[in-house]
Formats: structure tokens, C-alpha cells, sequence
């Protein structure tokens, strides 16, 4: 099985928020595990997948993730 990486830029463009809401999010620990390599800051594919699927919502009425409540300002 091929391990595919994705980079920060492409996960903030997969996600629609700025590499530096990523950033933040990184280091409060509510994104992603993630690598760091020669400097440069990688997601497995398979760890991204994984964050999505335990982040789905049953309703609008519900609080969101953690992690999109921190990227709306509300935590």
C-alpha cells in the first residue's frame, strides 16, 4: 500500500482556511497527526481521512469539532 502525503498548502486548500488557521491548529494538537520532515510540515492521506470521518455532524443545531469551532473564533 502506497502512503500518500499531503503538504499544508494542499490540506488548507482541501479544508477552504489559511495555512495559518492550520497552523494554529497544529499547535493547539486539534488537527491531524501530522510529520515533520526536513522542516517541512506533511499529512498522511490516510490520517486526514480518518479526522474527517470522526468529525461528521447529525445536525445544524449541534456545536461542531473542536477544531472548527477553534477556526470560527468561538474557543
Amino acid at each position: 500500500m502506497e502512503v500518500i502525503h499531503i503538504n499544508q498548502k494542499q490540506l488548507a486548500t482541501r479544508w477552504g482556511i489559511s495555512e495559518t488557521t492550520l497552523d494554529r491548529l497544529r499547535s493547539e494538537g486539534i488537527a491531524p497527526e501530522f510529520l515533520k520532515l526536513c522542516g517541512r510540515v506533511l499529512y498522511r492521506q490516510i490520517d486526514i481521512e480518518a479526522y474527517e470521518a470522526s468529525c461528521p455532524a447529525t445536525s445544524t443545531k449541534r456545536r461542531g469539532t473542536r477544531a472548527t469551532e477553534y477556526a470560527l473564533g468561538r474557543v
